[in-house]
């Protein structure tokens, strides 16, 4: 099992440029609790689930719009990358580093 816990300073490539948040993890088992927090607002974590390295979650959201993000990634030591779906808009590339 990954060492998945923590924090993680993320960049996601957006249409609205890069936008950057901190994704807190606290894993349990299969499945994780944290919070998504960035310029836009933050927000808890749900139907977070922990595969290994592999995570997946869902975040909503209320800025620029009402949404809910499906989001994956897979975490390699200090390094966590994915992708961030945002329904009908489309899938943005996301990437980052544990924090300390």
């Amino acid at each position: 099992m990954a060492n998945v816990d923590g924090s993680w300073n993320t960049i996601t490539k957006s249409p609205m440029g890069d936008q950057q948040a901190t994704l807190t993890v606290k894993s349990d088992g299969g499945t994780f609790t944290g919070s998504y927090s960035g310029a836009m607002g933050s927000t808890e974590i749900t139907d977070g689930k922990v595969d290994g390295d592999k995570l997946s979650w869902k975040v909503a959201i209320v800025v620029p719009m009402p949404m809910t993000l499906d989001c994956e990634a897979t975490v390699d030591g200090d390094t966590i990358s994915g992708t961030v779906g945002a329904g009908a808009f489309g899938s943005f590339p996301m990437a980052g580093n544990r924090v300390g």
